[in-house]
């Protein structure tokens, strides 16, 4: 059995418990953050934090735990749920004040809510699945426009994985206005020549830690980064493909929408990639 936290406390999970008018549950109002644990100790947890507080900035909600409180939750989930390698779930809602409204409740009275809980993934680091490669699907982008917050707002992407899972394939990747935006939980990429393209940041992606540190790593190894849109046809004629998350790290892409890239088996750039973020990862895990 798991421990978790919630507001405050430690608590076996079938002891957990929520309002039923927590916003979180009525308007999903809320935002939350992933981070891996590889040998015990957190992968980029500076970045998340400083990515859960804009999140909760642009949506003018209260932070109810500072950075070094937050740091220790995540240690001590790791330590009592005996976290070798794995996920830590964060997630902060707006609270609850008794009752619905579409209104936000007085943010000087209503507390935020603050849930974390840890997922166990021995082999995550050596997953089978980026050996392999991914089969992706695409489909049409139809999700609000500030895909910048990371909320709790995730059905269409559920929805877009039931899709992938119905075609036979791993996932599926969202298409607006003829180009690529981005995977249903992860960032999209190109590889053309030694180049590797992905789209720009703004509003229409989320601004991915695990894509932050892995581009900083190819410009390190003297690869060309080019942040420019893309689509599916161009894809399907590229070199490879590749996603980046904090769950699966990097994982090359071998199929897109029934088109076989190159002989069907990753390349050489994303293992490359992947083999370069895990190592230098590990190096400044805390």
């Amino acid at each position: 059995m798991r421990t978790v936290y919630v507001n405050g406390e430690y608590l076996p999970e079938t002891e957990a418990k929520v309002s039923i008018f927590d916003r979180g549950f009525l308007m999903a109002d809320g935002v939350y953050e992933v981070t891996s644990v590889l040998d015990g100790k957190l992968i980029d947890f500076d970045g998340h934090a400083i990515r859960l507080s804009r999140s909760l900035n642009e949506l003018q909600m209260r932070n109810p735990i500072s950075k070094e409180d937050l740091l220790e939750v995540h240690r001590e989930l790791v330590r009592v749920n005996e976290i070798d390698e794995g996920l830590i779930y964060l997630q902060i809602t707006r609270g609850s004040d008794g009752d619905r409204d579409f209104a936000f409740p007085d943010a000087e009275t209503t507390e935020p809510t603050i849930v974390l809980f840890t997922q166990s993934k021995p082999g995550l680091a050596d997953s089978p699945a980026a050996k392999k490669g991914a089969k992706i699907i695409s489909i049409e982008d139809i999700r609000w426009g500030r895909r910048d917050i990371k909320t709790v707002q995730l059905l269409y992407p559920s929805m877009g994985k039931m899709m992938a899972k119905k075609a036979g394939c791993d996932d599926a990747w969202m298409v607006e206005d003829g180009f690529v935006t981005e995977g249903t939980s992860n960032n999209a990429y190109i590889v053309m020549g030694n180049k590797i393209i992905t789209r720009a940041l703004s509003n229409d992606i989320l601004h991915g830690i695990t894509r932050a540190a892995v581009l900083r790593f190819a410009k390190e190894a003297q690869m060309v980064v080019e942040e420019r849109n893309f689509t599916i046809e161009e894809a399907q004629q590229a070199d490879e493909a590749f996603t980046t998350s904090a769950s699966a790290f990097v994982m090359p892409v071998v199929e897109i929408d029934g088109i076989v890239l190159g002989d069907g088996t990753p390349g050489k750039v994303a293992p490359r990639l992947r083999e370069i973020y895990l190592d230098e990862m590990r190096k400044a895990a805390i």
